[in-house]
């Protein structure tokens, strides 16, 4: 089966609760699709089913329990756990589909719907068509009969199996005593599992955005507004600020003098950490197209690769999986360590982060400075009408801007899978030729937007 996806992005299906395609009605008719797409055998079929924080997961959770046990498949309830818990659930609980109810790092108006396969990793843009296929077909004849409806019930020791779990991923013997944590949950599906297992490492943890009410999940606090974390960290005199996102699968860290610290530094320290363990297996990391080439730089000089993908841990997860790597990531905070977990977890990676901290005993602001970054610009376009992408003048305005950085720089632009949005990033060694060229596009794609 082949086409594009009407339905699912690049991560699930998102959008503005209680407005098309987040209702009740499409809630309730994925879970009907995936349910059956997922029968594969007699046994009693099992979904894992969790969501974040936002008060619209109260009603996506009835309507996808009511299409899964419309199905024939059992419910197993989990509640508010991070994204990467429930794929680890799926596979340990030996289920037949993980869903995760989140829109991660959007505001609470939003919220969104994410399935894992019953190996735990998120499924193939084939199986996502094929769901699609059949929400778009006649199911009555498909569905349970009366006395095979499923049935729902609730983990309760869920997340005390995924603290466990994160806690594994420490080396044994080691502690995080003595370390003074500032860790912002971004009120959002990690806000009780992740100071629970810094604490139980031995971390002094000072919370902030733990305190979920339903509609503050993202909201000034989190990977995506880390003011907060760093006046926290300066204020406590901490060593390290962590910042989750609404679903936890990504960071976002920040050093004892309250300096930021994104994904592609994280990654550089942990490649470079697990190669001189000899742990980094295929040679190298997996990165997107976002990564700055000062991350590229780094590897190359210790004889290890950076293979890129397009944007979306999904795709590098793909990537690892082609190549035999166990470790990838993107420059948002999405780490992927496949040791560990089969999709990114902000915990798991903040945890290789301290660990490499406590082993060196060196201060976050110098393990953390690996490389000194390229000048890079991000900007971000909101469009009408059809892509701007495919305009002649936009093209020529790339072709111009690919040749002005030539060997020296590179141009990303890529269309956003979630809203209609164009992301114009450059970078090169020079920061003038990099804003030149940046201005350029933009305006020729605000020039296209405007006439349509």
């Amino acid at each position: 089966m082949s086409g594009p996806r009407k339905l699912f992005g690049t991560d699930g299906i998102r959008g503005t609760a209680n407005t098309d395609p987040m209702t009740v009605e499409v809630a309730q008719r994925l879970g009907q699709a995936a349910g059956l797409r997922f029968m594969r055998g007699t046994h009693r079929h099992r979904v894992v089913l969790g969501k974040d924080t936002r008060l619209s997961g109260y009603m996506i959770e009835c309507a996808l329990v009511s299409g899964f046990l419309a199905a024939g498949i059992d419910v197993t309830l989990v509640g508010p756990l991070p994204t990467p818990a429930i794929a680890l659930l799926t596979r340990s609980l030996r289920a037949d589909l993980g869903v995760m109810i989140s829109a991660s790092h959007n505001p609470f108006e939003d919220n969104g719907i994410k399935l894992f396969g019953p190996d735990g990793f998120k499924l193939s843009d084939e199986a996502e068509l094929e769901i699609e296929a059949l929400m778009a077909s006649d199911l009555s004849g498909r569905l349970a009969t009366p006395d095979m409806i499923g049935r729902a019930s609730r983990l309760n020791d869920a997340a005390g199996r995924y603290v466990e779990s994160a806690k594994s991923s420490f080396p044994r013997g080691r502690r995080l005593d003595g370390l003074r944590i500032v860790l912002d949950c971004a009120n959002g599906a990690a806000y009780r599992v992740a100071p629970t297992a810094l604490w139980e490492l031995g971390a002094e943890v000072i919370r902030i955005g733990c305190a979920p009410d339903g509609l503050n999940i993202n909201h000034q606090c989190g990977s995506t507004s880390p003011r907060a974390l760093s006046a926290a960290v300066l204020g406590h005199r901490a060593d390290l600020g962590i910042a989750l996102d609404g679903d936890a699968d990504r960071l976002l860290l920040c050093d004892e003098r309250g300096q930021l610290i994104d994904g592609d530094q994280i990654l550089a320290l942990i490649a470079r950490s697990w190669a001189t363990a000899g742990r980094l297996e295929g040679g190298g990391v997996v990165a997107t197209v976002m990564s700055n080439m000062g991350l590229e730089r780094l590897l190359a000089a210790d004889g290890l690769r950076l293979e890129r993908t397009a944007v979306g841990d999904r795709y590098v997860v793909e990537r690892m999986r082609e190549l035999g790597m166990n470790v990838g990531g993107e420059q948002s905070g999405h780490m992927v360590l496949s040791d560990f977990a089969t999709t990114g977890d902000g915990l798991i990676a903040a945890l290789q982060v301290l660990s490499v901290l406590v082993e060196r005993g060196r201060p976050a602001s110098e393990a953390l400075q690996m490389f000194t970054p390229f000048p890079q610009m991000l900007r971000s376009e909101r469009f009408t009408g059809p892509s701007p992408l495919l305009d002649p003048a936009v093209r020529e305005a790339r072709r111009w801007a690919e040749d002005e950085l030539g060997s020296r720089g590179r141009l990303v632009l890529r269309e956003s899978g979630t809203e209609p949005v164009v992301r114009v990033m450059a970078e090169a060694e020079d920061e003038g030729l990099v804003s030149k060229v940046v201005a350029g596009v933009c305006e020729a794609i605000r020039r296209v937007s405007v006439a349509a």
